[in-house]
């Protein structure tokens, strides 16, 4: 169970994905830098008890319409080894002290938790409580196609697209990440063709109404 702590950190997460957001190729901000606001997300437990995982949704209203990204990031006590460009900074925590934060899709870690939640094994957590899970984060599949298919992710590649991060096993299955997050339409969201299994998860808009919309799918090899 993560246990979230209520204290300060330097720099903020916000102000580390200032830095870090215009540097993706998926970014669609404005010439002068992001203008972030906290939008949602979830978190997921790690067994081990060592890495936080979260799954941020930030919204950034720097260009003519607003858009929200998905971002995970882990946080780890030691910087992790053969991960230097998936850093995207350091934080002093006002608890656990510095903090490294990296690109959790490029975290195995934060890739097996993800995995496991897609297979059913994991439960997504609320973003700000300790152990209470977040009823927002709908995971839906189809047969037993997700389980198996997640146990391949022990090994895999990330690839950043224009809309998504894509991890892909040895074997050929394939975990989109949504970057660019768009509301969906009123109702069910409906299953991604080809996909086994797909996470749907709430945000807020800048006006402050709750919107809908992909954060994952899993396609099979």
């Amino acid at each position: 169970m993560a246990v979230i702590h209520h204290t300060v950190l330097k720099p903020t997460k916000l102000e580390l994905l200032t830095s870090w957001l215009p540097s993706r190729p998926w970014y669609r901000g404005g010439a002068g830098g992001p203008e972030l606001a906290k939008a949602g997300g979830f978190r997921l437990d790690d067994p081990e008890g060592e890495v936080g995982i979260e799954f941020l949704v930030t919204t950034d209203t720097s260009g003519p319409d607003p858009v929200s990204y998905l971002v995970p990031l882990t946080y780890r006590g030691a910087p992790l080894d053969g991960a230097e460009h998936a850093l995207v900074g350091t934080m002093e925590h006002g608890v656990l002290g510095r903090r490294w934060a990296y690109d959790a899709c490029h975290d195995p870690v934060a890739v097996a938790r993800s995995a496991a939640l897609l297979a059913g094994r994991a439960q997504a957590q609320d973003q700000n409580v300790s152990d209470a899970v977040d009823r927002e984060v709908v995971v839906s599949r189809t047969g037993e196609g997700p389980a198996s298919a997640a146990t391949d992710f022990a090994a895999f590649t990330t690839a950043d697209t224009e809309e998504s991060t894509r991890l892909t096993t040895p074997r050929g299955a394939t975990l989109h990440l949504h970057r660019v997050l768009r509301p969906a339409p009123d109702g069910p969201s409906p299953a991604p063709h080809g996909a086994i299994g797909h996470v749907t998860g709430t945000w807020r808009t800048p006006d402050g109404s709750r919107v809908r919309g992909m954060f994952a799918a899993l396609y099979p090899a």
